[in-house]
């Protein structure tokens, strides 16, 4: 529970439908794909709209590193052992893994910057002292519930940092395997402390490309996703945020995704960039959430992604998107 100092506005559940979700309300929709150039706010790579950098304090890196030592001692404890499932209104699950690790975590913020806002998965908005949200803290303390209680270690603790709604600090932890991510703006990112660096693609035709699943695409989000599919060299499916990891560390090439809330991606934003490579939403934009409520309720978010290791291969992904 929060100190009473601190001002509350957690989400109902239907509001905000849990990670790899299938539904029909998503954040800004993929019909809003539109051609390279066709908006003011839009760019082909990442890097071509970035804000100005953010120093990130160190104290803050080693709080999020603290935090997904926290969490992976948790759901460590009960990674493969019988679990009681419960299911959300959208019938996807949570364990009590998922709630003591976030809860874990939101207790180490509250007690080291209490001034910082928490945005959970599990437990939704929390604002921080006196209603501050300038940093604010994003979890997801099990990427991948599906694959935690069918005994796949693909799955992974996420922990973000925004600054003003932008992405500066980010942790993909995988305590099972014992490996980490760890993306700092204006830092190289490191996979467990050494640096590391997304490989070479020329296009999205000699590309291997990773999605959660091909049901989270519907809707709008069908077609733009079965031109990149049939375009690219190989599509594959099944890691939830490890194959960011693998992009990252230059396995794989590009992972396109729809269905998704800021929870599922923020900490991933980081970590891709810092290792060179290329992370938009379907419309070439920058990835930013001012963390409100209102925002979440109304559906006003970016709910489609897609990272590169290339920015070429992010330029001919996006034009066979949007064609």
């Amino acid at each position: 529970m929060a100190t009473p100092t601190r001002a509350l506005a957690r989400v109902a559940t239907p509001s905000f439908a849990p990670h790899r979700a299938r539904n029909n309300v998503r954040g800004r929709r993929a019909a809003a794909v539109a051609p390279l150039g066709a908006s003011s706010s839009s760019s082909s790579s990442s890097s071509a709209a970035s804000p100005s950098p953010v120093a990130v304090p160190s104290e803050y890196v080693t709080l999020a590193r603290n935090l997904v030592d926290a969490a992976g001692a948790i759901t460590t404890k009960y990674f493969r052992t019988p679990l009681e499932i419960d299911d959300k209104t959208d019938d996807s699950p949570v364990t009590i893994a998922d709630r003591s690790a976030e809860a874990a975590m939101r207790a180490m913020v509250r007690a080291n910057f209490p001034s910082h806002a928490i945005f959970g998965e599990e437990e939704g908005i929390e604002l921080g002292d006196g209603g501050e949200s300038e940093w604010t803290w994003v979890f997801d303390p099990i990427d991948g519930t599906k694959s935690f209680i069918t005994g796949k270690p693909l799955w992974g603790t996420l922990v973000a940092l925004l600054k003003d709604g932008v992405p500066v600090l980010g942790v993909l932890d995988q305590p099972v395997l014992k490996e980490r991510w760890v993306g700092v703006r204006g830092q190289a990112s490191t996979f467990n402390g050494a640096p590391i660096a997304v490989r070479p693609c020329a296009s999205i035709e000699d590309a291997y490309v990773y999605s959660t699943t091909p049901l989270m695409f519907e809707g709008d989000n069908l077609a733009p996703y079965e031109r990149v599919a049939k375009a690219c060299k190989v599509p594959m499916y099944g890691c939830d945020c490890y194959a960011y990891g693998l992009l990252a560390s230059g396995h794989v090439d590009a992972v396109i995704e729809a269905d998704l809330k800021p929870y599922d991606y923020m900490a991933l934003v980081p970590i891709v960039k810092g290792a060179g490579g290329e992370f938009t939403d379907w419309r070439g934009e920058e990835l930013r959430w001012q963390g409100s409520a209102e925002a979440l309720a109304s559906g006003d978010f970016q709910g489609e992604v897609i990272a590169t290791g290339d920015k070429r291969t992010h330029e001919s992904a996006l034009k066979v998107m949007a064609a």
